[in-house]
């Protein structure tokens, strides 16, 4: 059985106020700073939150058209367009480049060494080989990890809490991301003990994600854990109803897929990972080296369950696991 203290765990230290340190340059004076995201900008989700990184940077004295440019560019799930993105925002000399997803940090990192690079919904930075270790990121990149890669066993186990009967379960994945391979690992190491087989199942569009559960739906007493990725994020729409149609037990990343449809998440609050990378960013045009800031990680992992959802798949939710969540979507 999950116990309370699984969900709220601490993973690495919160972002704190930092004393000041010697500044280099002042905050007077246009600076300069680009996004690339991995998502598409009709994205209601990925528009968030890039307004709460705004907002923050808002609050801390950096307005846009005063003493602030940005240039957005938004990728749309496509490894080629955010490749060219990479290649023509490092080519811009930015003071620093926000980056969303290993999909857009990889190419990025082939592109510069030197330009200041700040990361979000990033798993295991220090697995993946972005950054040397956690505390001491060194190089020019740091940023905020989602979780480390052994908390997505946590999925698993979750979905074996509402849906014993599982005995199969589709892992949704993009083969060419680095922080994936990890993820798969931290899941395969628990699945002997729960009873499942794991089928891996990439999902590097909408074709071969519908592709991949249409087959996987198949055969009986199946699940799905779906990765974090810019294809999964951006086609959630499409997991959700797919998943819908052939009654499958899915458990997510994040809290968008369960108030769009899906049955339960459990991670972190990915507006406010945005929110604390404008502080770092902040750090870094007034000085700071991004080498010298630590990766952060969350301290608390929300549980969010969709029981009409439930009800509509043939499931009845343990009353102890709802009286876990988070929230509950009815």
């Amino acid at each position: 059985m999950i116990r309370r203290r699984e969900f709220i765990t601490l993973l690495g230290g919160a972002v704190v106020a930092w004393p000041p340190a010697p500044r280099a340059q002042q905050a007077s004076g246009m600076r300069h700073i680009c996004v690339l995201t991995a998502f598409a900008e009709n994205d209601a989700e990925a528009q968030a939150n890039i307004t709460a990184f705004r907002q923050a940077l808002e609050k801390l004295g950096w307005t846009e058209g005063r003493n602030l440019r940005i240039d957005y560019r938004w990728g749309d799930g496509d490894p080629e367009r955010i490749r060219n993105y990479a290649i023509e925002l490092v080519r811009l000399k930015p003071d620093l480049i926000l980056a969303s997803t290993a999909l857009v940090l990889q190419p990025l990192r082939e592109q510069t060494r030197s330009i200041p690079i700040v990361f979000t919904q990033l798993g295991d930075p220090v697995a993946s080989g972005f950054v040397a270790s956690l505390a001491h990121p060194g190089g020019n990149i740091t940023g905020f990890s989602p979780a480390e890669f052994s908390m997505q066993a946590k999925k698993l186990e979750l979905l074996k809490e509402v849906a014993p009967h599982v005995t199969r379960v589709a892992v949704l994945l993009h083969p060419e991301q680095i922080p994936h391979a990890g993820m798969w690992r931290a899941i395969e190491a628990v699945a002997p003990s729960l009873s499942v087989r794991l089928i891996a199942a990439a999902a590097r569009d909408a074709a071969e994600i519908e592709r991949a559960i249409d087959v996987f739906a198949g055969e009986p007493d199946g699940g799905l854990i779906v990765f974090p990725s810019a294809a999964t994020i951006g086609r959630r729409a499409l997991i959700i109803a797919l998943a819908a149609r052939h009654r499958l037990p899915a458990v997510y990343q994040y809290r968008q897929f369960v108030t769009d449809g899906g049955l339960m998440s459990y991670g972190n609050d990915l507006a406010d990972q945005y929110r604390q990378a404008a502080s770092y960013v902040d750090r870094i045009l007034r000085g700071d080296k991004p080498g010298d800031l630590p990766v952060q990680q969350p301290t608390k992992f929300e549980l969010i369950i969709n029981l009409k959802t439930a009800k509509a798949t043939g499931l009845k939710i343990p009353p102890m696991l709802l009286g876990l969540a988070n929230e509950v979507i009815e």
